[in-house]
C-alpha cells in the first residue's frame, strides 16, 4: 500500500487549491476487498474505493467542483437534440400555449411588406445579374423572416455587424430601393465608391457595418464594439450575423470566449440553413448545432425557427434586454434554410435535391406563414398584396435605371480614403495605371472617368 499512498498525495496535495481531505489521504481511502465467488476469482484481491469523500469539494477558480467517486465521461452529444421555440405553425396559426412579443399592427404591416420587399429584390436584382448588367448577386430566399424579424426587435442605437445575406436588416432601417441599386451598380453615389462586390453594403447612418467577404471576420469585431459600448455606458447592443459554416472559423470561438468573459452586450445571431456553400452541416461539426456551443462558453443561448417571424422577433427582443440591461452576451441560433442558390456563382441542384428545395420553398416558406398570421388579424388583404407587389417591382426597376445610368467613380478613387495623406508608393501605382490605361485604351471600360 506504499506505492497508493504515493499515488494519493500526487493527486490530493496539501495546499491552498487542493486542501487535504479530511479522511486523509488516497492511500487511507483505497482498501483491499477480498472477494468470494464466482464472479471474481476466489481470494482475489480488488481495491475499492471508500465513498467517505464523496461530500467533498474542490474551491477552483470558477466556482466550486464536487468530487465523486464514480468515472464518468460527459457524452459527446446528447441523445435528444435542443428544442426548438417557436410561435407559429406551418399555416400561420399560433400554437396554443405560446409565449411571445405582442407586435402591434404597425409594427407587423412594416414587418410583412419589407419581407415581400425584400422577396421582390432579390428577383430583380437576380435576373440584372444574369442580364450581364452587374457582377454579382446573393439571395436572401428563405431567410426573409431572420432579415426583417431580427431587425424589427433592436433600436436604431444598436450597431450591426452583417455577413452577406442581411439586406433586410438594412432595409428595415431606412435603407432605400435606390441606395441598394447604387451599391449593385457601383456607381458614383455608392457610399463604398464602387470599390466593393455588388450586395457588400454598408451605411454609417444606419449602424451598419460595411460587408466583408471573408467569413466570420465581423464577429469579433461586433463583441469589441459592444464592449466598447458597455465602457461608454450605452443603452444599446451589438449583434452579428454568420452562418452554420462560419461556426467553422476560429473567429467565432475566440470571439464567444471573448464576449463571455468581458461580458459584452452582443447577441450572436447564427442563420442555420443546413449549408456552408456545398457543405452540409453533418460535415462540419458532430455539436448538436450551434446553441451548444454557446453554452459551451458560458453564454445564454437559444434555438428557435427561423421560418417564424414571431418566433425571430420575440427571441431577439429578449435577448436584446439581456444583453442591455444585464450585459451579457446572448446567441441566437434560427433554424432555416436557403431557399435560392448560395450566390450567381453557385448551382446547389450539384449538391441538394429539387425536391428539397421546392418542399422549404413551399411548405415551409416564412413570408407565406406570416401573411396568413397577419391576414388572420385583419391587417392584410389580397388587395393590399397586389398593390404592394407592383408598385414596389415598379420603384426598383425606375432605381436601376438611374442608377446604371449614373456616372461610375473616377479612376482616382482607387487610392482615397486610407491615408490623410497619400503616400508616394501610391502616387507611384496610379501613375503607372495611368500610363497603362493610355497605351491600351481599349481594354478599359469607357463609362469610368480617368
Amino acid at each position: 500500500m506504499a506505492s497508493l499512498a504515493a499515488f494519493g498525495r500526487s493527486i490530493c496535495p496539501t495546499s491552498p487549491l487542493f486542501p487535504a481531505p479530511a479522511c486523509g489521504n488516497l492511500g487511507s481511502l483505497l482498501r483491499p476487498v477480498r472477494h468470494h465467488g464466482s464472479g471474481e476469482a476466489a481470494g482475489e484481491a480488488v481495491l475499492q474505493v471508500d465513498n467517505r469523500c464523496s461530500d467533498q469539494v474542490l474551491d477552483f477558480p470558477g466556482g466550486k467542483v464536487m468530487f465523486v467517486p464514480e468515472m464518468r465521461f460527459l457524452p459527446g452529444s446528447p441523445n435528444e437534440r435542443i428544442n426548438c421555440y417557436r410561435v407559429l405553425d406551418e399555416n400561420g396559426q399560433t400554437i396554443s400555449g405560446s409565449r411571445f412579443q405582442e407586435v402591434s399592427k404597425e409594427v407587423a404591416i412594416k414587418m410583412y411588406s419589407d419581407m415581400v420587399t425584400l422577396q421582390i429584390m432579390d428577383t430583380v436584382f437576380y435576373e440584372a445579374q444574369r442580364q450581364g448588367r452587374i457582377s454579382f448577386y446573393l439571395t436572401s430566399n428563405g431567410e426573409e423572416a431572420i432579415n426583417v424579424a431580427s431587425a424589427a426587435a433592436l433600436t436604431m442605437d444598436d450597431i450591426v455587424f452583417p455577413q452577406y445575406r442581411e439586406p433586410g436588416v438594412l432595409l428595415w432601417r431606412g435603407f432605400t430601393l435606390q441606395e441598394f441599386a447604387n451599391q449593385c451598380f457601383g456607381n458614383k453615389l455608392d457610399y463604398g465608391k464602387g470599390r466593393q462586390m455588388p450586395i457588400h453594403y454598408g451605411s454609417s447612418r444606419l449602424n451598419y457595418f460595411t460587408v466583408s467577404s471573408p467569413i466570420a471576420t465581423q464577429i469579433p469585431h461586433a463583441v469589441g464594439a459592444a464592449y466598447s459600448l458597455k465602457m461608454d455606458g450605452k443603452n444599446a447592443c451589438t449583434i452579428t450575423y454568420f452562418g452554420d459554416g462560419g461556426t467553422s472559423e476560429g473567429d467565432f470561438h475566440a470571439a464567444l470566449n471573448f464576449a463571455a468573459v468581458m461580458e459584452s452586450p452582443v447577441i450572436f445571431f447564427c442563420r442555420n440553413n443546413g449549408w456552408a456553400i456545398s457543405t452540409p452541416t453533418a460535415e462540419q461539426f458532430r455539436s448538436d448545432g450551434a446553441v451548444v456551443r454557446g453554452q459551451a462558453y458560458g453564454i445564454h443561448s437559444i434555438r428557435i425557427d427561423g421560418n417564424d417571424a414571431l418566433a425571430v422577433y420575440s427571441a431577439v427582443h429578449a435577448a436584446r434586454e439581456m444583453a442591455v440591461h444585464d450585459c451579457r452576451p446572448v446567441l441566437v441560433e434560427a433554424l432555416t434554410y436557403r431557399a435560392g442558390h448560395h450566390s450567381t456563382s453557385d448551382d446547389s441542384t450539384k449538391y441538394r435535391s429539387t425536391d428539397e428545395i421546392q418542399h422549404w420553398k413551399t411548405a415551409r416558406d416564412p413570408v407565406s406563414r406570416f401573411r396568413n398570421w397577419v391576414e388572420g388579424n385583419g391587417w392584410w388583404s389580397e388587395a393590399a398584396e397586389v398593390e404592394h407587389r407592383s408598385s414596389t417591382r415598379k420603384e426598383l426597376l425606375q432605381a436601376i435605371q438611374v442608377a446604371e445610368r449614373a456616372e461610375k467613380p473616377p479612376l482616382s478613387e482607387l487610392f482615397t480614403d486610407v491615408y490623410d495623406r497619400v503616400p508616394s508608393n501610391l502616387w507611384e501605382q496610379e501613375k503607372s495605371l495611368r500610363e497603362t490605361i493610355k497605351k491600351h485604351p481599349k481594354d478599359y471600360p469607357s463609362d469610368v472617368p480617368v
